[in-house]
């Protein structure tokens, strides 16, 4: 019986790519098509030839990588012949929401407005230089104001010492993340410095998980993947 797995392959949200024993990419699903926005097709093929069994078969190795929003916690490189070559990315999952996500309740909001609120409120007691970059095309959507109010406060007290922040917020395209069993795309919000305090990094982990949004802590940044709940 002939099965054809490549739609079952496609679904998948862990990117897939097949090099050949050059490094031309024979196929890859959509999952790594986005991915490939963040890192190069190099990187991926050295990697896999890097952690490749020493005989014809699969290894997966536990590892970490990020590339943007991106966070992979381990690989599987395998091969059946010397001219062919996989490697599959596993996502790290979201932390899961130390509540019900009461969405019933959450307010219809446009987070351009709540965001630039905030910022306000950190220029009261900041005069650190700032640039704001956003889709002003973003659909309102619902969200529980309190708790991602309180969020951005806490993220953008951690740039309270920065020099020139650069904050950006956009949608995710082909990205997508499970509320209460439905897809709902992700916006993500990025705050980038020369550098920032982490003394309340928990706090903002905790915080962020609370209402199932995804936080990405480097030292010069805190990525914030919200959920656009319709």
């Amino acid at each position: 019986m002939n099965i054809n797995f490549e739609a079952f392959v496609e679904w998948d949200n862990s990117p897939f790519i097949l090099f050949n024993n050059s490094g031309k990419i024979i196929y890859l699903n959509n999952a790594a098509e986005i991915l490939f926005g963040y890192v190069s097709k190099q990187e991926l093929y050295d990697i896999a030839l890097s952690y490749a069994p020493q005989n014809f078969g699969y290894r997966t190795t536990s590892l970490t990588l990020t590339y943007d929003s991106f966070l992979f916690y381990a690989i599987t490189v395998g091969y059946e012949n010397e001219n062919e070559i996989s490697i599959r990315l596993y996502n790290t999952p979201r932390i899961k929401p130390t509540r019900k996500l009461e969405t019933d309740k959450f307010i219809t909001t446009d987070i351009n407005i709540l965001l630039e609120a905030n910022i306000a409120l950190f220029k009261t007691k900041n005069s650190n230089p700032l640039k704001l970059l956003t889709d002003q095309d973003l659909p309102a959507f619902k969200m529980d104001q309190n708790n991602f109010s309180k969020l951005l406060r806490k993220t953008l007290n951690a740039f309270r010492a920065s020099d020139s922040i650069d904050i950006s917020l956009k949608l995710l395209i082909g990205q997508h993340v499970i509320i209460e069993n439905k897809k709902e795309p992700i916006v993500q919000l990025a705050i980038k410095a020369n550098g920032r305090y982490s003394d309340t990094d928990g706090e903002i982990e905790l915080v962020a998980a609370q209402s199932q949004i995804k936080s990405l802590l480097k030292e010069r940044s805190i990525t914030l993947e919200i959920p656009l709940i319709q």
